[in-house]
This record gives C-alpha cells, structure tokens and sequence, in this order.
C-alpha cells in the first residue's frame, strides 16, 4: 500500500510541478533543465537457475540534467546526476552477506514468508543525445555509470516451519560491482516517456555472486 501511495505522490507532484513550470518558468529555461523520475520494473536478462524471481520488482530513478542545445535545432546533448533504485523479490535468502563469495539459498517450501528482497542502491551519472518537437514528442537515447552505495537484504517471515516470525534487515552486502554501466531510451510526449535500461553487466562481481542482470522497464515523468 506505502509503494502505491509514493507512485501516486510521485504523480501528483509531477502534474503539478508541470503546470507551475508552464506559469512560472520561461521555455528557456525548461528547455536548459529536465527533472524527472523513472518508475520500472526490472526483467532479469540472467537469474540463476535454482531461484524463482517474481514477475515484478518495482524500482525507481530521481534525476535532473543539464540540456546543451546543438546549435539552433530543438535537439540536445544532456549530462546530470541521479539516485537508482533496484528492488529483486525472489524465494531465496542470502546465506551470509559479508561471505567471500554471495550465495543465495532458496527458502524451504515449509517455511512462511511474506517477503524475500534485495535493495541496490546507485549514484548515476547520465549522459544523453535529446530529440524533441515544438508540439512537446520526445525521443531520447543515452548512457549512464552507476556507483554502488547502498545495499541490504529484507526479510519478513518465519525463521522456522515452527517460527518464530521476524523482521531482519542485513545491509552491506559484499562482492557487489562497485559500477554499473548501461545504455538508456526514452520515448513519449510532454511530461510522460516510456522508459528502458539495457545494463550491460552484472550486479555482483564474476565468480563470487549470482549472475544478476536487469532490463529496466516503465515511465518516466518530467515535470519541466
């Protein structure tokens, strides 16, 4: 319910932040700055073999970049920062998150639970080639490196098939890429853009994690 409040609030603030943005900003203006935010779900490109991923693993990006225009063409190159969020909802629990090696172990099928996840956090930098129209059609195409700066597992369920019934979050997990890399598109009209993110590597490094590699799906909305 708390994560269907936030994409409404996320929302709400964006219609709003675009209309204050139309009285208030020049199109000079909007045109130099984007803020936005991405709303996703991650489809696994590799998972192991062992563990069952759920269908949706919501995720989210807060951004804002700087828009360079090319010359006098409504086209731009733009540059920024921005904090990802990457959430992966499986059946399986990290045995031990300061291993050498990460090993994820499935949940015995006696054992009640309600929620298994990984959280991954990222420092992004973007960087982006713009195309947009006076009539507000936009198309856009870009890469970006991501930092790793956060990460924990959450667990809410039984320890047991007998209990007792925890909450345990671990954070710090070991062995993570210190840097994703991967390539972004976006297409969409005004403030709303479908959304993509192809990364290239995997989160954990080769040999000592699960082999983890997602497609970012969803929307994108950008007030101004």
């Amino acid at each position: 319910m708390k994560k269907f409040q936030l994409i409404i609030a996320i929302c709400f603030f964006a219609l709003l932040g675009q209309t204050v943005s139309a009285q208030v900003l020049s199109e000079s203006a909007k045109r130099k700055i984007t803020v936005g935010a991405d709303i996703f779900t991650d489809i696994w490109l590799k998972s192991p073999d062992d563990i069952e991923l759920r269908t949706i693993h919501q995720g989210a990006t807060g951004f804002a970049m700087y828009n360079f225009q090319l010359g006098e063409s409504m086209s731009s190159f733009s540059v920024g920062l921005g904090i990802r969020n990457h959430n992966i909802y499986s059946n399986a629990r990290v045995e031990d998150v300061k291993a050498d090696t990460i090993k994820m172990v499935p949940i015995p099928a006696n054992v009640n639970y309600k929620r298994s996840k990984i959280n991954l956090v990222y420092l992004d930098l973007p960087f982006e080639f713009k195309f947009r129209t006076e009539s507000g059609f936009k198309v856009s195409a870009g890469f970006k490196v991501g930092w790793s700066i956060d990460s924990k597992e959450k667990y809410v369920g039984d320890l047991t098939s007998s209990g007792p019934k925890v909450k345990e979050k671990r954070k710090g997990i070991s062995n993570l890429e210190t840097w994703t890399y991967g390539a972004t598109f976006r297409i969409g009209y005004k403030a709303f853009n479908l959304y993509t993110y192809y990364q290239i590597n995997d989160f954990f490094e080769k040999g000592k994690g699960p082999e983890l590699q997602p497609l970012s799906v969803g929307l994108t909305i950008t007030p101004f």
